[in-house]
């Protein structure tokens, strides 16, 4: 392709800053067309960026021929149906992370790719971003040695529009959402250890709902073991008080420990008999630009997406295994 031209289907928050601009932005890619079921809003997204068309249904935008790939940005309620219609239509897609509702929906939507013969990506951006790329440079140095442990823990409070059932967010909804913000944040981290360490081969998990302000599950504890035989644990709770706040992710090695962030961008910290090291690494102003990148570099024949179905497909295995009743 000379040009890539996106379409999206499902233009709300996600995209106003983390992906939409990237579209425009990225060389040889332009943000065909959008589309969003409240005419209003979709033309008004289309006005603000520059959009030449915009659509209140996705099987239009979908057939559209000025639409080269199919960004479906939709809750993952949605997934695997509007991937799989993309697809059968002979287009490649991006879809947002969780990748779908389970794994096996996610196999329905890499069968549908090979079978059209088309590409299928998820918005698992962290494995194109600096700050990530920089802890896989450091692991895969050598710098903490052989990798032994990995340990994860993510707790926050909850938030007001959690405690209201009319204001109730679309994440906290299982038909909609899947198992709450445990479906929504923990992807991020579980793939980003299967990028930086390898395939998780086995994982177990306990979960709870504590708060009591929504059916789905607030409090998830889960231990798994990488291919590799390193093994790890996480820890999210969506309840917590705010003294109590973390976003933290360490791998320990033979010769030293590495601690990041998911979410928060804190400076990596290296340390080895040596002492700490710091790196410091800010975000892009558009987070999923250097992904978005990568696939259109991959589409013009210039290079390789990191963030496949397949690959993404593992971490919803993973999430599968550890909510498993």
């Amino acid at each position: 392709m000379k040009t890539v031209n996106w379409g999206i289907v499902g233009c709300g928050n996600v995209c106003e800053r983390k992906s939409c601009p990237a579209m425009y932005k990225t060389p040889h890619s332009a943000l065909a067309a959008v589309m969003r079921r409240d005419a209003e809003k979709a033309a008004d997204f289309a006005r603000r960026h520059n959009v030449p068309k915009s659509y209140t249904d996705a099987a239009a935008l979908i057939a559209d021929p000025e639409v080269d790939i199919v960004y479906v940005a939709t809750p993952p309620g949605t997934h695997r149906e509007l991937a799989v219609q993309a697809l059968e239509a002979g287009k490649p897609v991006y879809v947002e992370k969780p990748m779908a509702m389970n794994h096996a929906e996610c196999l329905e939507m890499i069968a549908a790719a090979e079978k059209a013969g088309q590409k299928l990506f998820v918005a698992y951006y962290r494995r194109a971003l600096p700050y990530f790329l920089k802890v896989k440079e450091l692991l895969d140095g050598g710098s903490v040695g052989q990798p032994l442990t990995a340990e994860v823990r993510l707790l926050r409070p909850e938030r007001p529009e959690d405690r209201d059932p009319a204001r109730l967010p679309w994440r906290l909804r299982r038909e909609v959402g899947g198992e709450g913000y445990f479906h929504d944040l923990a992807p991020h981290t579980l793939d980003i250890l299967d990028f930086l360490l390898g395939e998780i081969a086995d994982a177990r998990g306990c979960k709870s709902n504590l708060g009591g302000f929504y059916d789905v599950a607030d409090t998830v504890t889960a231990a798994f073991c990488f291919r590799s035989g390193v093994t790890g644990t996480g820890t999210w709770c969506f309840v917590a008080p705010p003294q109590a706040v973390e976003d933290s992710v360490a791998i320990t090695g033979r010769k030293g420990i590495i601690r990041f962030s998911t979410f928060t961008f804190s400076p990596i910290e290296l340390t080895t008999a040596g002492g700490t090291e710091r790196f410091r690494i800010d975000p892009p102003e558009h987070i999923q630009g250097p992904l978005i990148e990568t696939i259109v570099r991959e589409l013009r024949g210039e290079g390789v997406c990191p963030s496949t179905g397949v690959s993404a497909a593992r971490t919803s295995r993973v999430m599968d295994e550890i909510m498993k009743e």
